[in-house]
């Protein structure tokens, strides 16, 4: 079986790290799923392939890989089921799992696998939880075995922790292709796939590069975006903070990964303006340190903190804030959204991670209104101090 030069770096065992990024077409899919299932051909492979979600995976994934059990013309040599594939001639398997499932983190369950000498990630850029990933490749170090993790990505936007990791931080520029300390980097896109496609296809490629150069860039050269595609909020503009009204604070807690955040909110109805100024974002903040933080801004005015941390809120009331939970139930999310996106929202410029945030904050599933979780840390304190207001007022009927 011919494989291609740049894929022959997967073969590579002087690291421990693989990116493999790129644009639609350009067959590293399907490089992957030949790559792992070669590697099944070696003994004692335990080989995790993961979605962040990953449901049927006999309908979604195991057929690729059955394909390439045909191509070899190995269909005897290995048992397929619904979750497994097992190489009968090695023992060597290949696991299919999903990290999440709708309602629950499944990484507890993961890292009870035994064994695993390659972890692959597909589709990375759907996780934006760098602990969970970090608790899955620290679960992958056999003893006496090449140790694997290979990320497979459309890449996203920069402040993807896989982008800050491996290559802001590393000094890698975008598009590389080789070996920097531990990482192999495989780069691909559909000129390298190009006998592989149909004529339709590169018709198509040839209409959005001549009609959207931006699509093109990112979706289809794989490169990375500044700004995330299908952000909730577009109706934003960096601005002068104006105090138009009396200032309400947003509080939203976090402790060892996840900060406390405080942003200082004035809205002005009439002309449909809300300004917004960042104040507070620190993780690992004591009670005390909150307090003397939050002090320091507010003084005597309001706060609306999540009101999921009662016991936090009456502590910082007792301290001397004036601080009341926000008002939350069914559908307070989207409808929270919905009315902060009848605004215009004026972002005073220093607010960096307020911008962040809004550059990067995405729905998870638009038909059910759920937005990710991840960069909202701030724009939920925004959404907690600004409802209040903005929330529709009970209609009054007199007889």
């Amino acid at each position: 079986m011919k494989i291609p030069e740049k894929w022959n770096k997967l073969g590579n065992k002087n690291t421990r790290y693989y990116i493999i990024t790129g644009g639609r077409g350009s067959g590293k899919s399907y490089e992957v799923t030949r790559f792992a299932t070669l590697l099944t051909f070696e003994e004692k492979e335990t080989i995790l392939f993961t979605r962040k979600t990953l449901t049927s995976a006999h309908i979604s994934i195991i057929p690729e890989f059955a394909e390439k059990v045909e191509t070899l013309k190995a269909e005897s040599v290995f048992n397929i089921n619904k979750t497994d594939i097992e190489n009968l001639q090695t023992g060597s398997k290949i696991l299919f799992r999903g990290l999440q499932s709708s309602s629950k983190d499944n990484t507890a369950n993961l890292k009870s696998l035994q064994g695993v000498t390659c972890w692959i990630l597909d589709e990375a850029e759907e996780l934006t939880d760098e602990v969970m990933f970090d608790r899955i490749d620290l679960s992958v170090r056999e003893k006496g075995k090449h140790n694997r993790v290979i990320l497979v990505m459309n890449p996203a936007t920069k402040e993807h922790f896989i982008y800050q990791r491996f290559f802001e931080r590393a000094g890698v520029q975008p598009g590389f292709t080789g070996v920097k300390g531990n990482v192999t980097y495989i780069h691909t896109d559909y000129r390298d796939n190009i006998e592989n496609l149909s004529q339709s296809f590169l018709d198509q490629i040839e209409n959005i590069k001549e009609n959207n150069p931006n699509k093109y860039e990112h979706q289809i050269l794989g490169g990375w975006l500044d700004k995330a595609e299908g952000v909730i909020y577009t109706n934003w503009k960096l601005g002068k903070f104006e105090e138009v009204s009396v200032p309400v604070w947003g509080m939203d807690f976090g402790f060892s990964i996840d900060p406390t955040t405080l942003v200082k909110v004035c809205i002005d109805k009439p002309r449909k303006k809300i300004f917004v100024k960042e104040q507070i974002h620190k993780p690992k903040l004591t009670t005390s340190e909150i307090y003397s933080l939050a002090k320091n801004f507010v003084g005597e005015g309001l706060i609306y903190a999540d009101s999921a941390e009662p016991r936090l809120i009456e502590e910082l009331k007792s301290a001397g804030l004036n601080i009341k939970g926000t008002e939350k139930g069914a559908g307070s999310i989207t409808a929270g959204i919905a009315a902060l996106q009848d605004y215009e929202l004026i972002i005073e410029p220093e607010s960096t991670n307020l911008i962040k945030e809004l550059n990067n904050y995405v729905w998870n599933d638009k038909k059910s209104g759920t937005p990710i979780d991840a960069f909202n840390h701030l724009l939920d304190a925004l959404r907690y101090a600004s409802y209040p207001t903005l929330k529709p007022q009970k209609e009054v009927f007199f007889f």
